[in-house]
């Protein structure tokens, strides 16, 4: 019977220490994912100011016309 007490008392010990170790790592990922959160609204604002910097330049261009053929035309006595 001391046994058996001794098996669960290491086994309530290996829980324990596993329950501290899972609390760490969870720690550790709400850290992580707070960091990742921060970086991604700032990246997302970048975006943001780069899409209307890109907006306003293109207003800036002027209007574009119909774009010609550059290729010559082919002459039907060429290709006999």
């Amino acid at each position: 019977m001391s046994s058996e007490f001794h098996q669960l008392s290491e086994k309530v010990a290996q829980l324990a220490a596993l329950t501290q170790s899972l609390r760490r790592e969870n720690a550790d990922l709400r850290l992580n994912v707070s960091a990742l959160t921060t970086e991604n609204a700032e990246l997302s604002q970048r975006m943001d100011e780069a899409h209307q910097r890109v907006e306003a330049l293109l207003e800036k261009l002027p209007a574009a016309t119909p774009a010609t053929p550059t290729t010559p035309a082919i002459n039907e006595e060429e290709t006999a």
